[in-house]
């Protein structure tokens, strides 16, 4: 769809069909590269191919959502179908446990498999000796069941005293005719020798996987091992209880988890293994056991040949892949990126071509995370609570991908703006004065400062204009010494002039609904009824004479309905947070408001604005409803086919907030009133009306970023609650897999990235003012989600002025919200990484998430203190070139 602005509304236009053949072209050939980049990485490595038949494997019957733990086993059918399973591989097995499947041998005889009865030991004694009973009666009852193996790192791990199990291996040796024996991995034979003498044979664990060994050296050092307990146990017989590697979890030093890794370790082993004296072994393990992430952590999960669904997760013969399902990714990552890239070449045919291809590349990317993240649950073993948040991340992600495509978007157009085709200059009026149209200048004030009022008031009734009037409306102030010196002043000035008395009119209002709009249409109703325009400038702002002569020309244009010019600021270049200030609002009016006066869009704000009286009274003047009565103003304008122009040009300078409170309260606002609008005018921008699309686009997109710091705040509040549930439930809340973390950090990256690249190309300060506006947008984070989630949520506001001029502060600590949430993500922080046995991907990645969740309220602390402490060095500055200082 084509977004370009004719006449008096934004048309869609149809693409030509050459236009359609060079999109479906850039668009393929971007999934193409995509599909490549998947084949690329997952090129076959070679494989020794392993014997057709192996020694043995490790098994436990446990399936998908089975869980010993909770008491939930799997049936005798399930059972019946591993066995017919492993039996093409191999002809024995070890079991860990007697009690839990006692008719396991039986079942196994039917297939011709071997048994090594496990026996499951631990700090509990009746189940201990249910183990050893079921364990005897097995060996008596079973022919196929050939050895006992009575523990499982039972002294790595403590469960059970020395000699504890010591006497019940002594038993053991004397109530059944099999061999017996315990299992430990190879370390604990070599520091605890004694344990030799109370077995039959000697069970090693070889799983190099623990001990960090990078996979390349992995079996050279396992069979290393091996030969360093023969030695120590000359002319014992010494069987491999486990041997292998996982296929997905956290690295432990270099040893990383993979599927290939596995496929590398498994096949090497079992080509390797007749070369080392026909070893006698079991392979870890036969199938995926998701319950074990309870007591092992992910990687407990992930040792099995056969995943939980009994699928193989690797080729025993032929090449090897990195990742099986890589060609379905790349297929759903090319088809989704394919889509995504032809929609952003075909919407935006007016963008340069290089801009359109960083869309595309940024859709197809999009598109590959995405398709990486909805395959977690195929990979990952998610528990309930895991499955629950990753439902909800999804939500999260769709909108920062919405976002990321968002952002993408404006920096296309404006980092190569010389293409902008809708850039406005002045028009003045040309006219005779004395057919000059009647302009009606509204001012509204509550509780502002007589002397800045004073000095705006001086201001409009300088303007070089023939003829206008100011009408002053203070509503809602209480102290007199507030309204009382308007009034006075404006007596002074009407006594001065008495011919020009009727230009100045004051209305105190002691008590008024409906905040500032109230007051405008109480301005309005009192206008002088010749008026054509009503121009609308804020208390604080100090007017250049020209500016109804400069721009008076665009109203000859019949679909003109408003004429807007920047809203700028005055004397902010000696104090560090007003500096900042300064520039971050600047940045909207040099970058978002020329991407959306391209297509008629931009957000009409209250001040230095001209508005066609007709046009105001058409639609219902301004609404009473809203916290924001100049963007829904502007809306409904649209709405009616009416062209709201932007002019940037300074024609007038405010004052910036007092202080961060104030500056927070007047950013929460403005997201209260978005949230407003969109509720209420949800049919027009949804439904059918008089806005085009592009219009719609830019109002959605444009509040996008506000729901983006809502879902932050949401999310901070849901990192800290897993965080600490996973330090006080260890066993049933687990790190996030890493790449729950990618999209966090490839958005905040991004950001990062793309605000400096378009600061510098459309905004005129230096790259230290650049930091410093950043740095203030980030610290309004947590009051624009206070905003959106006001809006939403409440039926009614309270309009809220912005202090300025040193007006007193209402709020001795602003930052008290932000300053708990900095202080719990730190703490979750500092606590999971003490609490963990080893640093991995999911905890650097989950402390990545922590620390990126905190940025913004660390820096809404930074602009606090910077406000507190306004005598302190202004921030470095290079004057620009391009514009005089002082002007923004």
């Amino acid at each position: 769809m084509e977004f370009q602005l004719t006449g008096n509304n934004t048309q869609a236009a149809p693409p030509r069909a050459m236009a359609w053949i060079v999109a479906v072209i850039v668009a393929a050939t971007v999934a193409g590269l995509n599909a490549l980049v998947w084949f690329a990485l997952n090129q076959p490595l070679a494989a020794p191919a392993p014997p057709s038949r192996i020694s043995g494997m490790a098994y436990n019957a446990f399936g998908r959502w089975d869980n010993p733990l909770l008491g939930r086993l799997p049936n005798a059918a399930s059972i019946e179908q591993d066995l017919a399973m492993v039996a093409t591989l191999t002809g024995q097995l070890r079991t860990y446990s007697a009690s839990e499947f006692p008719d396991l041998p039986r079942l196994a005889q039917a297939h011709g498999i071997r048994i090594t009865q496990g026996v499951w030991l631990d700090t509990r004694a009746a189940n201990n000796q249910r183990e050893i009973a079921a364990a005897i009666d097995a060996a008596q009852k079973h022919p196929n069941v050939q050895r006992i193996m009575a523990g499982n790192e039972t002294q790595l791990h403590r469960t059970v005293p020395p000699q504890q199990l010591y006497a019940t291996l002594d038993h053991l040796r004397r109530n059944v005719r099999v061999p017996v024996s315990t299992a430990e991995p190879w370390h604990v034979w070599l520091s605890q020798p004694e344990l030799a003498k109370h077995v039959d044979f000697i069970t090693v664990h070889l799983l190099p996987y623990w001990e960090g060994q990078p996979i390349e050296a992995a079996l050279d050092h396992a069979m290393a091992r091996l030969e360093d307990v023969r030695k120590r146990f000359p002319g014992r017989l010494v069987v491999i209880g486990e041997v292998g590697w996982p296929s997905r979890g956290d690295a432990v030093g270099d040893a990383v988890a993979s599927t290939l890794n596995q496929a590398r370790f498994t096949r090497e082993f079992l080509a390797r293994a007749p070369r080392e004296g026909a070893l006698d072994y079991f392979l870890m393990e036969a199938v995926d056991q998701p319950w074990k992430r309870s007591t092992e952590g992910r990687v407990g999960a992930h040792w099995g040949v056969w995943n939980a669904a009994r699928e193989a997760k690797f080729n025993w013969h032929g090449p090897l892949l990195r990742d099986p399902f890589w060609v379905r990714k790349a297929v759903a990552s090319s088809a989704l990126g394919f889509v995504g890239a032809l929609a952003a070449w075909l919407a935006w045919p007016r963008f340069r071509r290089r801009a359109r291809v960083l869309m595309a590349v940024v859709a197809q990317g999009v598109a590959t995370t995405t398709t990486l993240l909805l395959s977690l649950p195929l990979l990952d073993y998610l528990r309930n609570v895991e499955a629950a948040a990753w439902l909800l991340l999804v939500p999260a992600v769709a909108l920062m991908a919405a976002l990321v495509l968002v952002h993408v978007v404006e920096f296309a157009e404006m980092f190569w703006s010389q293409h902008l085709q809708a850039r406005q200059a002045e028009r003045p009026w040309v006219g005779q004065d004395d057919q000059a149209p009647f302009v009606s200048v509204h001012l509204a004030c509550s509780n502002e400062p007589p002397a800045m009022v004073i000095a705006t008031l001086n201001s409009l009734l300088a303007l070089d204009w023939p003829a206008f009037e100011v009408i002053v409306v203070d509503n809602n102030t209480r102290d007199e010494a507030c309204w009382r010196p308007l009034q006075a002043q404006v007596e002074r000035w009407q006594a001065q002039h008495p011919a020009l008395a009727h230009r100045l009119k004051f209305i105190h209002l002691p008590t008024w609904p409906g905040f500032k709009a109230g007051a405008l249409n109480v301005a309005l109703e009192a206008s002088d009824a010749r008026t054509q325009w009503v121009a609308v400038v804020d208390a604080d702002y100090v007017v250049d004479p020209a500016w109804l002569r400069q721009l008076g020309g665009w109203f000859e244009v019949p679909d003109v309905g408003v004429v807007q010019s920047p809203q700028a600021h005055r004397d902010w270049q000696h104090q560090s947070l007003a500096r900042m200030m300064n520039w971050e609002y600047d940045g909207f009016f040099r970058i978002g408001m020329h991407h959306r006066h391209e297509r008629n869009a931009i957000i009409q704000h209250g001040t230095m604005t001209i508005v066609r009286a007709r046009a105001l009274r058409d639609v219902g003047a301004w609404s009473v409803a809203s916290v924001c009565e100049d963007s829904e103003l502007g809306l409904r304008l649209l709405a009616q086919g009416l062209r709201v122009l932007y002019v940037d040009r300074v024609f007038g300078t405010g004052l910036v907030p007092h202080d961060f409170d104030a500056y927070a309260r007047q950013r929460k606002r403005w997201a209260t009133g978005a949230m407003q609008i969109l509720k209420t005018h949800a049919r027009s921008l949804f439904g059918a009306s008089g806005l085009s699309l592009a219009q719609r686009y830019h109002f959605v997109a444009g509040w996008l970023p506000w729901l983006g710091d809502a879902m932050h705040w949401v999310f901070t509040l849901a990192a800290v609650a897993w965080s600490l549930a996973m330090l006080l439930a260890p066993g049933v809340f687990a790190l996030p897999v890493a790449t729950f973390a990618a999209p966090v950090v490839a958005y905040f990256v991004g950001r990062a990235l793309l605000v400096p690249l378009l600061y510098r190309r459309n905004v005129p300060c230096s790259i230290v003012d650049v930091l410093g506006a950043t740095a203030a947008g980030m610290a309004l984070s947590h009051a624009v989600a206070r905003g959106v989630l006001a809006g939403l949520v409440r039926t009614r506001s309270t309009f809220e002025i912005t202090r300025k001029a040193g007006t007193p502060a209402v709020n001795p600590d602003p930052v008290r919200q932000e300053r708990w949430l900095l202080i719990a993500l730190a703490a979750c922080g500092a606590a999971l990484a003490i609490r963990a046995d080893a640093p991995s991907a999911s905890l650097a990645g989950w402390l990545a998430v922590l620390a990126l969740q905190a940025v913004p309220y660390l820096m809404a602390l930074l602009c606090q203190h910077l406000g507190a402490a306004a005598h302190r060095p202004v921030l470095p500055h290079i004057k620009s070139a391009s514009a005089p200082e002082g002007e923004a």
